[in-house]
């Protein structure tokens, strides 16, 4: 078996008294492009932090390919890490950040470089300072694929790209992964985004995992119930209630039932789209309760 791409027990980070994240328990498997969701301040940017070996947890464990996150080079050289501004240095040309690149890893690939900067129309000339958004953004893609890592891992990358940027950047990112076998973790607050590219999902909200699967598992298990009120409080084994709105007539659930059966015999029932879904648990973390029946099924 594969072993996974990330397995966090218990993980958790504190600065001071403010938990960053807290208990995180997952267990990524290899191969998946997996949305990383939540609001800001959720633990998004902790957890890819902490996976890339930039900060050390407070407690609990992290692994990443199977061992711990930066502990040499070696390891250092299977992850590819572009944080949140994309960050290039402003006055290196296109040319020279390849040069660096080459110098910097073991494995890098010139030929995948230079033939990936050709085909977005980077001039290698040109210093990086004067790019656009998307140009840069491209451009942190291409020396984090061109490490051939194992893992890459993208911490909102295209929130501050118009459409167009964010479209071609997330293509891109599709071709990388076909191209080189790459797992990625891309985190975003653009449900859209994930919706197209991943195949799992993990949600954060008030620094805790809410949930965590391949999205076709999870949007298979979700369901909105309707009944009569009252006729809804008994629910069978295994159905998790995530959110409840009542009427004077009538209760409405989001529930997820974890062994998958689709809760027929409780009411009228109809599966609950991903961006539902995502919606339902950050309103529940939140303690705002369930967005209401109109927002839901708009």
């Amino acid at each position: 078996m594969d072993t996974p791409v990330i397995r966090a027990d218990a993980l958790t980070k504190r600065y001071g008294p403010h938990p960053a994240l807290t208990d995180a328990t997952l267990d990524i498997p290899a191969g998946r492009i997996v949305g990383l969701v939540g609001p800001n301040g959720a633990g998004k940017s902790t957890l890819l932090a902490l996976a890339a070996g930039l900060i050390r947890p407070t407690s609990g464990t992290i692994d990443v390919l199977g061992r711990r996150p930066a502990a040499d080079t070696a390891q250092l050289a299977r992850v590819g890490f572009v944080a949140q501004d994309t960050p290039v240095y402003a006055q290196l040309t296109v040319a020279e950040h390849l040069r660096l690149g080459e110098r910097l890893n073991p494995a890098w690939d010139r030929p995948f470089a230079h033939a990936r900067i050709k085909q977005i129309g980077l001039d290698p000339a040109k210093k990086a300072g004067r790019l656009s958004g998307g140009q840069k953004a491209q451009l942190a893609l291409t020396l984090a694929a061109a490490k051939r890592p194992e893992l890459l891992i993208f911490d909102e990358p295209v929130a501050a790209l118009d459409p167009l940027a964010r479209r071609a950047f997330l293509q891109n990112l599709m071709e990388f992964v076909a191209e080189i076998d790459v797992s990625v973790i891309l985190s975003s607050h653009l449900i859209s985004d994930v919706e197209r590219v991943c195949d799992h999902l993990v949600i954060l909200a008030e620094s805790r995992v809410q949930v965590a699967g391949d999205i076709d598992d999870l949007t298979a298990a979700h369901f909105r119930v309707v009944g009569p009120r009252g006729t809804l409080d008994t629910l069978p084994a295994g159905t998790d209630v995530i959110a409840t709105e009542h009427t004077d007539r009538q209760t409405t659930l989001i529930v997820h039932a974890r062994n998958g059966t689709r809760p027929d015999t409780l009411g009228q029932t109809e599966p609950v789209g991903l961006e539902d879904m995502v919606l339902t648990y950050l309103h529940r973390a939140q303690g705002t309760g369930a967005p209401t029946l109109q927002e839901s099924t708009r």
